[in-house]
Parts: C-alpha cells; structure tokens; sequence
C-alpha cells in the first residue's frame, strides 16, 4: 500500500517514517509538513492511505480531509488532541491515533487499513445469470425457463426449443449464434452447429451422440472439445 504521511512537527513525521519502514506492505512515498504540500503532491500521485495531523497551522486536517475528491484515500488519523477524535470518525476514518503513538497501537491501526484496502481491491462477484427469457412464437411472447430446455435445434434462420415438460417445441426467429450467447454458458453447451444441449439433461454419450429426452443428438468433431469442457472424457465411452 502506498502512502503519505502528514505533519506540521518534523519529529512526528520522523516517527511515522520509522513505523512505515517496519511494514512490510507500506511503501511511503512523500513526508508533508502541511496540507497545501500534500494536496499539490496527490493531484499528480494518488496513494492508498493517509497518515493525517488534525491540527496543522493554515488548513487542518479535518478542512483537508473535506475537501478532497468523493473518493480520498483510506486515513489514520495521528494527533496530539483527543477532543477531535468523534469529528474525526465521523468523517469514516480507518483510525484515530493519540500521540506518542505506541508502535502496536501503530500495527493495529494500519491492519486494520490493509484489511479494508484489500476488500476494496476484490473483484465484485458476476451478477447472477437470468433464470428465463422471452422469444417470439406464433405470435405470442413465449416464456423460456432455462430449467426446463432440454436443448435446442437450428433450422437456418429458426431455432427449435425442445422442453423437458412439453409435447412440441416452441419454433423462434434466432440464429444458433444469438441463443448461445444467450443461454447461461455452464448449463448449455453446443454439440454441433445444429444443436445446443442442456448439460444436466444429457442420458448418456456413445459413439459420438448424446442421449437426450429419447433422441439422439449428433456430436460433431468441431464442437467435440466443448463438451469435453464440461465431461471428463475418460468416464465416457465414446
């Protein structure tokens, strides 16, 4: 983690230096002796944690604070004045440290930021796949739950929608293509450029077919591999 520390006392700042250097995963990157030097510093070289004096001559800590962009940095808060400590936290500080400052008082306080920086830096989760869809059938909008395809056949420019639950398929205006792009990639895979299959409606495979609702679904040697993807082959008599 990057970060900067600032304060109006030099032996305070000497101090923090001294700290910084024992963490590991703290690279300090400039000392400021006020807020001005380190708001000039930070519009060319954003960093990921603060080390913020409250009480600076000119602009303290706090009117600093307030005035950087809706995204500052994570802070720990250093100062010799108890009494701004609620103000501090309100202004949702990692910490609020009172000098001296204890070297463990220190680890904590900056763990508990690496904590936070490293939750903020994991990948937001895939928003969940869409359970259905709606096609266009003989007129009607025609709801597809992906559940209940047993998998589907292209016919130029039309699509057949074999369902688990129905007696005939539901006939659409698509393209192979656009359903696959469509359809949830770890439930449907494509067998050959006729056919899209629902994985966990496969009976069985043999001899380059699968087993599907009665039917005998063709695997071509272009599309074999994406299959393989989701069967290990060598449970497969093929």
């Amino acid at each position: 983690m990057t970060c900067l520390a600032i304060d109006d006392e030099p032996l305070a700042l000497d101090l923090l230096e001294d700290n910084i250097k024992k963490i590991p995963f703290l690279k300090l990157l400039k000392k400021c002796s006020n807020a001005l030097e380190a708001n000039e510093f930070l519009q060319s070289q954003p960093v990921d944690l603060l080390f913020l004096d409250i009480q600076m001559p000119g602009l303290t800590g706090i009117q600093f604070l307030q005035g950087l962009s809706k995204t500052p940095p994570l802070v720990i808060f250093i100062t010799a004045y108890e009494q701004y400590a609620l103000e501090g936290y309100s202004l949702d500080v990692i910490d609020y440290l009172l000098k001296p400052v204890s070297f463990e008082r220190f680890l904590k306080a900056v763990n508990k930021a690496h904590d936070k920086f490293m939750v903020s830096r994991m990948p937001a989760p895939p928003p969940p796949s869409a359970a259905y869809m709606f096609v266009n059938s003989e007129y009607n909008l025609v709801r597809i739950d992906f559940a209940e395809v047993a998998y589907i056949e292209g016919l130029k420019d039309y699509v057949k929608i074999y369902m688990m639950s129905a007696t005939r398929p539901v006939i659409t205006r698509m393209s192979m293509k656009s359903l696959e792009d469509i359809l949830p990639g770890d439930q449907f895979v494509r067998v050959h450029k006729s056919f899209i299959v629902s994985i966990s409606k496969i009976t069985s495979i043999r001899k380059g077919r699968i087993a599907l609702l009665k039917e005998q679904i063709p695997i071509s040697e272009h599309y074999r591999e994406n299959l393989y993807r989701f069967i290990d082959p060598k449970n497969l008599g093929v």
